[in-house]
């Protein structure tokens, strides 16, 4: 750990009672690997980059992921405490939750199934593709020297396919049942803060929305409404002496496309500052208050707010919240945060290597992933401190003006930091000694070499 710069052993240790100590060392090796790599993410290209594809040992390294024993659960929750430490210790916390497909290859990737490929997939042209689906919270804060919202993942778990499941002979978990239960453990994990989930439409289901709803300390989700929702008045108090059973909602109200063409209906005009990362937009939105209730399904009180473009550069929506307290525009302003999920998918893809050919056994497979999408918010954490003192200026160039540093600023940043790190250790108390950085030398220029 003493090769390390001082920075990020502080983020790097935290992690160690998860693992004994050789098994620490390992992991050590093969994060700052993952971080230094360019183009695919192996265990052996993270090996060679740290300089060690002469090492005999290597397979106690692919033993990380595919045998040795520690919780990733646990993992995410440390993770999960420095992130809410170090971006939002006060106030509310906001959590972002998707869903992405990990295009994957091979007899032996046995949870892959055939899903609707969201990054090829327009609204006019549907794209399927076969691969493992992935369901990821993801922390949306505002990074400061960002000046943006960011979505760092912080827990991710695999959704096997449904004949996966009927071949292993196991029930098969819905999203919303993946969903609950995440809830659940990041409530427990954070019992004292106001959590508030934000998802697509595919989270847009009763049962769930109850479930959120009915915790001791009740989760707050905004999500997509249909417009052909059916919407109740509360029911009224229960008279003494009425025999039956209770009443689950009142009078029926008119269904939202009902409001939206309705020329009695009293619109607001009001600026959305962050609408989907192109500054601030006005529109214009209606909002009430009633129960949401399907045959069979339990009744959610929710807060609806029906949103419409002036201008007609987008077709209407509608939202729902469970915390009818909530302010509409507050409701407005947190969903249009859930556009950075895909930005931190896009982002991991091109930089970290998700979607690359790695191992076969099935414990490997739910473990890497993960680890990657959480190298994304473990890099933020790195550069965090030194981006907020001015210490890195923002790359430039003639043909292009940055203002603000993105993540490739920022892994540049960690990966000029370890580099830096490596160079210095080994350098000679000789100054006319050039030898000792020889070897750096070789793998830098080795990395660009093979470099994809």
């Amino acid at each position: 750990m003493n090769t390390l710069p001082t920075d990020i052993i502080a983020v790097l240790v935290l992690f160690a009672p998860l693992f004994s100590r050789p098994v620490f060392e390992h992991v050590r090796v093969l994060v700052c690997g993952a971080i230094l790599c360019l183009g695919k993410r192996t265990v052996t290209s993270a090996l060679r980059v740290m300089g060690l594809s002469e090492c005999r040992q290597f397979n106690n390294y692919h033993r990380v992921l595919n045998r040795a024993k520690w919780s990733s659960r646990k993992a995410a929750y440390i993770l999960f405490s420095m992130l809410v430490r170090a971006f939002v210790p006060f106030g509310p916390v906001v959590i972002g939750i998707d869903e992405t497909l990990e295009r994957r290859r091979g007899a032996r990737i046995k949870a892959k199934g055939i899903y609707r490929d969201s990054v090829r997939s327009s609204h006019s042209f549907f794209v399927k593709s076969s691969g493992l689906r992935w369901i990821s919270m993801m922390l949306l804060v505002p990074i400061p020297w960002a000046a943006r919202v960011w979505a760092l993942p912080f827990f991710t778990v695999l959704a096997p396919s449904e004949r996966y499941n009927s071949q292993q002979r196991k029930r098969h978990k819905k999203l919303t049942d993946w969903a609950r239960q995440m809830v659940i453990q990041v409530r427990r994990w954070l019992p004292g803060h106001a959590l508030v989930l934000v998802a697509d439409g595919t989270y847009a289901v009763l049962s769930f929305l109850d479930s959120c709803a009915r915790l001791e300390n009740p989760v707050t989700v905004i999500t997509r409404l249909r417009l052909d929702a059916g919407l109740y008045e509360p029911a009224p108090e229960r008279t003494p002496g009425t025999t039956g059973r209770p009443r689950k909602k009142g009078k029926r109200l008119p269904k939202l496309e009902q409001v939206l063409c309705s020329s009695d209906t009293v619109w607001q005009e009001v600026a959305i500052p962050r609408w989907y990362s192109q500054g601030e937009r006005k529109v214009e939105i209606t909002s009430g208050t009633c129960v949401w209730y399907h045959g069979g399904e339990p009744v959610v009180p929710i807060r609806w707010v029906l949103i419409r473009d002036p201008e007609g550069k987008f077709a209407a929506q509608a939202l729902l919240s469970t915390d009818q307290s909530i302010e509409p525009v507050r409701v407005i302003s947190c969903f249009v945060l859930r556009w950075q999920l895909e930005s931190t998918f896009q982002e991991v893809r091109a930089h970290l290597g998700v979607e690359t050919q790695r191992q076969w056994s099935d414990p490997a497979i739910e473990r890497t992933t993960p680890v990657l999408l959480a190298l994304f918010s473990l890099v933020t954490l790195m550069a965090h401190p030194h981006f907020m003192r001015g210490e890195r200026p923002v790359r430039q160039s003639s043909w292009y003006v940055k203002q603000h540093p993105t993540f490739s600023d920022a892994i540049a940043f960690v990966r000029w930091r370890l580099w830096q790190q490596q160079g210095s250790c080994m350098s000679s108390p000789n100054a006319d000694s050039q030898k000792p950085f020889q070897t750096v030398f070789e793998r830098f220029a080795q990395e660009l070499c093979y470099s994809t």
